[in-house]
């Protein structure tokens, strides 16, 4: 059996975060464009709309844990004392999102033809193979295909 048939159903797609209460991953979007900013992520990830809470706050779904886009507007504050502003050019951030995929050429294109743009080479590692990208609003996100062995080939 392969490492992604052995991963608990909640943990194989789309992304594997810290156990929590209710695992979901909030990314800010730009506000201005909402529409386009759904159909990148609908398109590029396979995920439909859930709930719209307003017109700046939309669930997706269909993976194994709900993605909460929230309308920010470039400019703004990060937060009361956060000391820097919202911005949706390429940015580096120390937390993104992985998605394990089952076949990373198709997961590839997809992203690609939604708008997003791949960093770099697709890359070998003992785990499987993996495309690093930047979507459309700054964030980087990672495909991953993994190995039969998966992360545990680097315990050998």
């Amino acid at each position: 059996m392969d490492y992604v048939a052995r991963l608990p159903d909640r943990h194989r797609y789309p992304v594997a975060l810290a156990p929590c209460h209710e695992t979901n991953l909030p990314l800010s979007r730009p506000r201005h464009d909402g529409v386009w900013t759904l159909t990148f992520y609908t398109a590029a990830w396979g995920l439909e709309v859930g709930r719209r809470f307003d017109e700046d706050f939309v669930e997706l779904i269909g993976g194994d844990a709900p993605i909460y886009l929230l309308g920010k507007a470039a400019g703004t504050a990060i937060g009361p004392a956060g000391g820097d502003a919202r911005r949706y050019e390429r940015h580096w951030t120390p937390v993104h999102p992985d998605f394990a995929v089952e076949d990373l050429d198709s997961a590839i294109a997809r992203a690609v033809a939604a708008g997003a743009v791949q960093e770099g080479e697709t890359c070998e590692a003992p785990y499987g193979r993996l495309a690093m990208f930047a979507d459309p609003f700054g964030h980087g996100f990672c495909l991953i295909e993994f190995s039969e062995k998966g992360y545990d080939a680097l315990l050998a």
